[in-house]
């Protein structure tokens, strides 16, 4: 069972297009990658952006933010959209991919959503996972890993050979 994270800065995109150039790294050494990596964009909301999934294999989009309208402050996560990539990669398990990449150890999973189950089926079907936690998320990604995560450098060289040294499958 190996369950990777690397901590999330506090940038606009965070751990994103480290664990994107990750999973296309890995394609091209011929290691079969499943998952979801988040993509922000510029929405018609100029104060916030759009949030979507990049879903792997295949790089089909799912939108997961949904536009409250200027000066909302709530949550912007639609939980239906989160729900249909969560859906996507549970049906890439069966296929036995070389790893699994979640976006995040988010506020959903940190409750008990989200992909917090699939990390959990995915570890059981002895398939590694590759993640990023916020340090607001950390203690509950602490306690759902108990103690059995990797904390890993974010660096895609590091990452890719973490993911190669535990013998994934292609």
């Amino acid at each position: 069972m190996r369950l990777g994270v690397i901590r999330i800065e506090a940038t606009a995109d965070g751990a994103d297009p480290l664990l994107a150039a990750v999973a296309d790294g890995l394609g091209t050494r011929g290691i079969s990658v499943a998952g979801a990596v988040q993509v922000n964009t510029a929405g018609a909301d100029t104060a916030h952006r759009d949030m979507d999934l990049t879903l792997l294999p295949g790089g089909g989009r799912v939108r997961i933010s949904q536009n409250l309208g200027p000066g909302a402050g709530g949550c912007r996560l639609d939980p239906a959209g989160l729900a249909e990539a969560v859906a996507y990669v549970e049906g890439q398990i069966a296929k036995r991919p070389g790893l699994i990449v979640v976006n995040k150890f988010g506020k959903e999973e940190a409750e008990g959503r989200g992909f917090r189950p699939l990390i959990g089926a995915a570890l059981a079907e002895g398939i590694p996972v590759l993640t990023a936690v916020a340090d607001e998320n950390r203690p509950a990604f602490d306690a759902f890993a108990q103690g059995l995560a990797e904390d890993l450098l974010p660096d895609s060289d590091a990452l890719m050979d973490w993911v190669t040294a535990g013998g994934a499958a292609s």
